[in-house]
């Protein structure tokens, strides 16, 4: 039993382990450049109308206890 409990454990090691390298392995070769992108660009903000719908739902979903404050769009 001890040698089984064992060889699972030493396999999964090996797998978190594989892991490990393969997510280094894949930034170092093809690093995220489009996030940079989007954090550079400023944040779009929503027209008035949809913040209306925005508010009118959250205050029937919330039973008029919610409110919105800001709204961005992503």
């Amino acid at each position: 039993m001890v040698v089984g409990m064992s060889a699972v454990f030493l396999i999964l090691i090996i797998v978190i382990w594989g892991g490990k390298l393969l997510i280094k392995a894949v930034n170092k070769i093809a690093p995220e450049e489009e996030s940079l992108k989007k954090a550079s660009a400023a944040p779009a903000v929503v027209d008035n109308t949809t913040m209306a719908v925005l508010q009118q739902v959250v205050a029937q979903v919330t039973g008029g206890k919610g409110r919105v404050v800001s709204a961005k769009k992503v």
